[in-house]
Order: C-alpha cells, then structure tokens, then sequence
C-alpha cells in the first residue's frame, strides 16, 4: 500500500466493518465490495449457510471476511456479533445495518396485515437496529471514533402502499438516524443513512412479480433505467471513510433522481 493510499480520505484499507443481512441480496454486494477495497468483513446474518459460503469466497479471493450466524433481534446474537468482530479484527470500525424483513412481506393492504406480521416487522427493522448499534457503541466509544450507516427506503418519501409496516419501520430507521447522532457526536461518532429507491437485488427479483417490476420502471427517474446493487455502493462507501467525517444525522436518497431529497 503506498502512502498516498493510506493518507486517502476514501481509504478502507483495514477497517473492521460488521454488515448486517450480509450474506444476501443487496447486503452481499457490499459485504463482496467492501472486501475488495481491503476492508475486513463481519458478515452477520440470519442465513449462516449463505453466510459462512460468502465469507469463504471472499477469503479465497484474497480478502478477509468471517461469518456470523446474527438474529439482529436477539440481545444475545447481536453482542456475540460485536464480541465475534473483536476476537476476529480486535476492533469495530464501522456498522451498516442493512437486515430488515421486506422480501417476505406480501403486498396487500394495510387492513389485511395480521398484528403478529405487524409486530414482527418492527422487532427486526427497529428492534433489531436499536439493539446493534447498542452491542457496536461502546467499542467504538472506547476508541473515539466510528461509522453507523443505516438503510432506509424512499418509500418513506413516497408514501408508497400496501406495505404499511415495511414502509413505516423505515420512517423510524430514519428517526433513529437522527435521534442518535445527537447522542453519539460526542463520540466521535457518524450515524447516517441510505434511502434506496426498488432496487433489483436478488431478494426483490425472487418476490416480485415480472409485471410489477416492469411497471416500477419507469417512476419519473432522472434516470430511465432499472435500479441495481452496485449503484448504491458509492454512497455507502463514502459514509464509512474518512471522507463523511463532519457529516451525521443525514439521509443520502440513491434511487436514481425520482426523490430529489
């Protein structure tokens, strides 16, 4: 590594970063590219399976990347997570809280959502974000300094339907953000957040039907193309470096110019 690349701003070079939800989907895209700028990987997911072959395809690649089997919902497997990171990397540089229930979810309205669906929804897309930052934190307290980036929807913005919970749960993601930059900027600490318009993730191409997907096309985007992975790479890599540092409490729309936010 020359020294003009460990002095950039947007280096990634040996940061510890944990992905929640990111053996898959769009969480496996920024696990693989995360990996390739020379970051150590802390792939937590719900799918150990898809998890623990992600990771050894990373490391087999040449970069470092270790699973772990994560219940973001669980108290207990969220501060295993932190402590896996630790004995793993020996620090916890950064967090992208990216797991959340969405694909699953059927689109219906919202008088037809049974309370327990309801109620499950915001247990993992809240919960679940409350109880990894609160496992995280400390360790980043400790060394002074630390990146949470947290993924939201541009439903929030559209007031888009028949996905009440999912759509609510990701207007909260963004109180959260917000609330607790505050909390943390003491810190040293950025909390920011990435709203990603329907992005065509392997997840969303497996329950979604071709016809909804090809009406969703065309959503009056700056952009008249689909949404992909990759295309929310850049912002998030510019939220984990150096480069973001006086920059907290934020939402970065990337949906291809339909949300001018």
């Amino acid at each position: 590594m020359t020294a003009d690349h460990a002095s950039s701003p947007f280096d990634l070079q040996d940061r510890v970063v944990i992905v929640t939800g990111g053996a898959v989907g769009i969480g496996k895209i920024y696990s693989e590219r995360l990996a390739e700028l020379g970051a150590h990987v802390v792939i937590a997911d719900i799918a150990a399976d898809a998890g623990d072959a992600l990771a050894k395809s990373i490391v087999s690649n040449r970069g470092s990347a270790i699973s772990v089997a994560t219940d973001i919902a669980d108290p207990i497997a969220t501060d295993a997570m932190a402590e896996a990171a630790l004995k793993a990397f020996g620090k916890i540089d950064a967090l992208v809280n990216n797991a959340s229930l969405m694909s699953t979810l059927p689109r219906r309205s919202w008088l037809e959502i049974p309370l327990e669906e309801w109620d499950r929804v915001m247990q993992v897309n809240l919960r679940g974000l409350f109880l990894c930052c609160r496992s995280v934190v400390p360790h980043m307290k400790a060394r002074k300094k630390g990146k949470i980036v947290n993924i939201a929807s541009t439903r929030v913005f559209e007031g888009t339907p028949n996905r009440l919970h999912y759509t609510t749960s990701k207007g909260g993601v963004l109180a959260f953000t917000r609330a607790l930059a505050r909390e943390v900027g003491e810190d040293n600490i950025t909390v920011n957040c990435i709203a990603p318009g329907l992005t065509l993730s392997e997840t969303q191409l497996a329950s979604s039907s071709q016809s909804y997907l090809a009406n969703s096309y065309d959503q009056g985007r700056a952009f008249v193309r689909p949404q992909v992975p990759a295309d929310l790479v850049g912002a998030l890599l510019f939220l984990l470096t150096d480069a973001s540092d006086f920059m907290t409490g934020q939402t970065l729309v990337v949906d291809g110019g339909r949300v001018m936010h």
